[in-house]
């Protein structure tokens, strides 16, 4: 056996055993028929059971199952490998009938994806149904173009983690992976037969295209992104890109990246848009296969000043963060629904008669028709189309400080509310560290003065009041309630002058004052916010809130106008080794300048936040759990204790997701995100 290990638990207890019975129709349950069953099989089915009962579940789930980390010989997260069982036929949903379409056997990939399965022990009906085809899914969303439910249900990585904890690493968009065991060089094979929305066949030529024709080109991409250097480093060495055959291709490092395989499954939720891209679509506005005097026109009909093809590509470059934008229309994608409407009001999605994933009965996914986004500018209205039952599926804007009217609304509305994990901390308090204004950073960067506003929140108040007790004090930073110290250390950092009203006054003689600004971005936001607000008020900090716009929220952030703001973070990703982005996005957004452009941008920052990014980069090169991987994580976590860069309020909180009560399996256990993901198994009753 060569060196090179390949990181597979088989991937075949539960696709042997799905794929046993892969005649019926949907609406049907599986036979115990082994039709269409490799010789080998069983044996393979064998070990994976073995791997299974040793604490490794081989197939996961792409929605809500814990996966366990156990490959011998390999510590840390885990890469799967599927077993090429099919089923003896396949069958599409009816809607396509009369289309002129290919037969769904053509239009499916040579091995299909058996798409994760959602554990029976997270599924209210104890147990994954095969689907009926049909039906409009309603959403709402606080933005036009944006719609997170819809964004993490369309969502494809190149790999895929069960649970959306990147313990276990499944195939997904590639078929197989190989990793070196110095964890140098990974080796991916596409499915043949593979195609996009618009049926032609997807091949290394467009992964060639993605690298070659794009990420090196520095007019379409000036900075060659970090997570594709070696170990993830900023400093590190590109990636080295190796085509092997039409449907293998090869990248390997100058240093260990034991990360790479979370990075392509899981972090950024960044899917599969930078290394795979529609050649035979954007070809077109290339100038490298158009000339620029045919491009000309488009250039000029997009806004563009002459000779700017590289900002067109890029406009007509649907990424993966753009997937809900009207952009997207008529783009090549690789998602089970395609967008085909986009209003300032609503948006349409469609399923896409190529999607390359099937259920246990062999019938194409997804089992849904159509999805509608309607745009929803306040999260209180939100709640009122959830009660009025005129929502199917919500999850980002759904929050437990709603469940009493979720409760009482739900039978009489034809939903479910069921309450899951939370992959992030929901709430955490960010102060601009990097506002222009000389009297505000005067203070802020005193560490005494976040020291004091963090003892300052009384954080079971909040888990009780707005929480229900779901939740648990945060991890990240000290949290005990402590105000008499909190005064101490203001009056000792020279915050010890008040106002008439009992604020206390700045450096530059004024009263000094915190103003939040929020988007509407979940509702239990704003009561946590009211609630901060009273208590550094108690401590002589006169503290403002207002609510404006999520995309004009961002638009200032992104622009450094934000003072202070509240957003959730995903320091419980950080632990499990799923997302190991540190980056200051609101406490810092100068400091995220200067290292996203290489010191030439931005401002420089502290030497603990430059220490915060040469961790980010050393983390990327371990496997998740190892013991190098929990010392390095001590230290971001020491880092943040000390310096307090950002204020959770609670963890491990619980999150409700409305549901329509005639939608079947139905996640009542695992992430929230999860059962997003898992959106393809979601089917009508009737």
């Amino acid at each position: 056996m060569r060196k090179s290990v390949v990181l597979a638990i088989l991937f075949a207890v539960i696709v042997a055993a799905a794929f046993g019975g892969c005649s019926g129709d949907p609406g049907t349950d599986p036979t115990d028929e082994t039709t269409g069953q490799s010789a080998n099989a069983a044996e393979e089915g064998d070990d994976a059971e073995k791997q299974a009962e040793a604490g490794t579940d081989g197939n996961g789930d792409a929605g809500t199952e814990d996966g366990a980390a156990g490959q011998t010989g390999s510590p840390g997260a885990t890469v799967t490998s599927e077993v090429e069982v099919l089923p003896a036929a396949f069958h599409q949903a009816p809607e396509l009938d009369g289309k002129n379409l290919p037969p769904v056997n053509e239009r499916l990939p040579k091995v299909p994806k058996l798409a994760n399965q959602i554990p029976a022990k997270h599924l209210k009906d104890g147990k994954l149904e095969i689907g009926r085809y049909g039906g409009t899914m309603r959403t709402v969303s606080p933005s036009p173009e944006w719609n997170p439910d819809i964004f993490l249900m369309l969502n494809e990585p190149l790999l895929n983690t069960p649970g959306s904890n990147g313990e276990i690493i499944t195939p997904n968009i590639v078929k197989d992976l190989q990793m070196s065991e110095d964890r140098k060089q990974f080796t991916f094979t596409l499915r043949e037969g593979l195609k996009w929305s618009d049926g032609v066949p997807v091949t290394t030529e467009d992964v060639k295209f993605a690298v070659e024709d794009v990420l090196l080109n520095k007019e379409i991409t000036p900075g060659f992104p970090d997570w594709l250097k070696a170990g993830g480093k900023r400093d590190g060495t590109p990636m080295k890109f190796e085509v092997l055959d039409d449907y293998t291709f090869r990248i390997r490092f100058d240093q260990a990246y034991g990360r790479f395989p979370i990075q392509l499954a899981l972090t950024g939720w960044r899917g599969y848009t930078d290394l795979l891209k529609p050649k035979h679509f954007l070809h077109q506005y290339h100038v490298k296969y158009t000339p620029l005097e045919k491009l000309e026109p488009e250039i000029k009909k997009a806004g563009f000043k002459k000779g700017e093809w590289a900002n067109l590509f890029n406009l007509k470059d649907v990424t993966n963060w753009e997937l809900t934008s009207k952009n997207a229309i008529g783009f090549p994608v690789l998602y089970p629904w395609m967008l085909v409407k986009s209003t300032p009001t609503v948006q349409e999605y469609v399923r896409n008669p190529y999607y390359w994933k099937i259920d246990a009965g062999g019938n194409q996914l997804p089992y849904i028709d159509k999805i509608t986004s309607t745009y929803v500018q306040d999260v209180e209205m939100m709640s009122a189309k959830v009660i009025a039952g005129e929502v199917d599926l919500m999850r980002e804007s759904a929050a437990l400080n709603k469940m009493p009217l979720y409760k009482e609304y739900e039978e009489k509305s034809g939903y479910v509310a069921p309450m899951l994990d939370m992959h992030v901390d929901p709430t955490s308090i960010y102060l601009n560290l990097t506002y222009k204004n000389d009297n505000w950073r005067k203070v802020v960067r005193d560490v005494r003065f976040r020291q004091a506003l963090n003892m300052a929140i009384d954080r079971q108040e909040i888990i009780d009041a707005v929480y229900f007790g779901f939740a648990e004090l945060p991890q990240l930073v000290p949290a005990e309630y402590d105000p008499d110290e909190a005064n101490r250390l203001l009056d000792e950092m020279g915050l010890n002058k008040r106002d008439k009203d009992g604020f206390r006054i700045g450096p530059d003689g004024k009263t000094f004052e915190i103003p939040f600004e929020t988007g509407a971005h979940a509702p239990d936001m704003i009561p946590v916010l009211q609630l901060v607000t009273d208590m550094w008020k108690k401590v002589g900090v006169k503290t403002t809130m207002k609510t404006i716009d999520s995309a004009l929220w961002g638009t200032r952030n992104d622009a450094n106008q934000l003072q202070a703001t509240i957003m959730w973070n995903v320091q419980p990703m950080w632990r499990s080794g799923g997302w190991t982005d540190f980056t200051p996005n609101f406490e810092g957004p100068l400091w995220n300048l200067w290292f996203a452009n290489n010191g030439k941008k931005g401002e420089e920052p502290p030497k603990e936040v430059k220490r915060l990014f040469e961790l980010n980069g050393e983390i990327m090169s371990v496997y998740p759990g190892t013991p190098e991987d929990r010392k390095l994580m001590a230290e971001i976590y020491q880092i943040h204790r000390d310096h307090i860069f950002q204020m959770p309020i609670a963890e491990h909180v619980k999150q409700p997701i409305i549901l329509n009560a005639k939608i079947g399996n139905v996640p009542i256990g695992g992430t929230a995100v999860a059962a997003n993901i898992a959106g393809v198994h979601f089917y009508y009753k009737e």
